[in-house]
């Protein structure tokens, strides 16, 4: 294509920002939509939105899209997240819509007009400000019976609360069971420490209690990890006897029990948690990054009494405190709604988008929740994950191999995440991972 056909594409783009029909903050269409509505090829309008990009007009948020720059803002400033180009990222769980900025800008303007600016300039206790432990505590009651302020720290999202538990209450050496396939960050915050995992089996993604008790006497653990509610990567949500189950064995073998609910929300109905069966022994992990978007790092520990000493002195070893300004905003929208309203957005997106995915790979056994973003795709016999992988990626799809998840031996299975990614680039994503698997058993017969 003649180079003046971009640059007309981008003349045309930025005179309707200029215009005002383009306002900042709009979400401009995925590049082979682009390309579709201005009949040009997919190269041309890539072109296009680069040279926007280079003007300083427009701005790519990863796994989100493109939008128009707010001018007032100057060039610069934030972190560059634009996805390669024509890559579908389906490797990271970002949920979020077209409505969140516009969250973020109203929540920045009322705290800018309202909020104690000065204190947020300051030193902020270890623990968190009083009043954002008690909207956190409260949020937390909601879901596991009364928590009180006081016996809730408040973190720099999730994955520092594993960090801080592992700093504070493990040595190197204490080994920590965990489902045979679990959270990614479980293991690379336990091989930063020295601290050894030991696979405890279950059926898809449930702990059984049996295998539970027989680690202890043979692995002598020291603590156990699990996410009883919506677990990742498999979505699973253990049943009340169960859990009833691992809390006596963990007294019987005075076990710390870690508990993490990233997910918990989209489970509507849970039973009880480990926490609320267990007070005195369990370390609830707790956020709001796939509540309300992953770059807003909030989260908190409750624990019992004890342990909250050397919690928190991990936290003053690693952070000090949490960022204020973050806090404070998500404090906000706990306590007038929006994270509750985010949290149904959340719930409903990701039942949308499993119906999708069951319905265009509807001859293969995905594992997943309702209402998560994310699945996990056991593939058909003879099928090696790392080569379908880098196949996809040749054809600007990323996925995830099932290694990073499994504790011990990988099976052969990806992973896909979903939140966030635009519906027509998550059709066409799905079709590309259905031909390669299709191609490679018709090479294989």
């Amino acid at each position: 294509m003649p180079r003046t056909q971009f640059i007309a594409l981008a003349d045309h783009v930025a005179a309707q920002i200029a215009g005002g029909s383009l306002p900042p903050g709009a979400k401009l269409p995925p590049h082979r939509a682009f390309a579709e509505r201005h009949g040009v090829a997919l190269a041309t309008a890539t072109r296009a939105y680069r040279e926007l990009e280079r003007r300083n007009l427009i701005v790519g948020e990863r796994g989100r899209g493109m939008f128009v720059r707010d001018a007032a803002v100057p060039a610069g400033v934030g972190v560059e997240q634009a996805a390669s180009d024509g890559l579908i990222d389906l490797m990271f769980n970002m949920p979020g819509g077209a409505a969140d900025a516009d969250m973020l800008r109203a929540g920045l303007k009322r705290l800018a007009a309202g909020g104690d600016l000065d204190a947020m300039l300051r030193y902020q206790p270890h623990e968190g400000r009083p009043h954002e432990r008690k909207a956190l505590a409260d949020l937390a009651s909601a879901r596991l019976g009364p928590v009180v302020p006081e016996t809730l720290l408040v973190t720099s999202g999730a994955q520092h609360g594993l960090s801080l538990v592992m700093l504070g209450l493990l040595g190197p050496g204490d080994a920590v069971g965990t489902d045979p396939l679990t959270y990614a960050g479980i293991k690379s915050v336990a091989a930063l420490r020295g601290t050894p995992l030991v696979p405890v089996e279950g059926d898809a993604g449930v702990m059984d209690p049996d295998a539970l008790d027989h680690a202890c006497r043979t692995r002598g653990l020291r603590a156990v990890y699990m996410m009883p509610s919506v677990q990742n990567p498999l979505g699973a949500v253990m049943d009340e006897d169960t859990r009833r189950r691992i809390v006596e064995i963990a007294w019987r073998h005075d076990l710390l029990i870690i508990e993490d609910s990233a997910y918990a929300f989209l489970e509507t109905d849970p039973p009880p948690s480990l926490r609320a069966l267990a007070p005195e022994r369990t370390i609830h992990v707790g956020g709001v990054s796939k509540s309300l978007g992953t770059g807003l790092r909030v989260g908190f520990l409750i624990a019992p009494e004890t342990h909250l000493g050397p919690l928190t002195s991990a936290i003053r070893a690693t952070t000090w405190s949490t960022p204020a300004l973050i806090t404070a905003l998500v404090t906000a929208w706990i306590e007038d709604g929006t994270l509750e309203a985010s949290e149904e957005t959340r719930r409903r997106d990701g039942a949308e988008r499993q119906r999708l995915c069951r319905e265009m790979l509807s001859d293969l056994a995905l594992v997943a929740h309702r209402n998560a973003g994310f699945a996990w795709i056991p593939l058909p016999r003879g099928q090696r994950a790392d080569p379908l992988v880098a196949r996809l990626r040749e054809r600007g799809v990323a996925v995830s191999p099932g290694a990073p998840y499994a504790v011990g031996d990988p099976p052969q299975a990806i992973r896909i995440a979903f939140g966030g990614v635009p519906l027509p680039d998550l059709e066409a994503a799905l079709t590309t991972l259905r031909q390669e698997l299709t191609h490679s058993q018709e090479t294989r017969a």
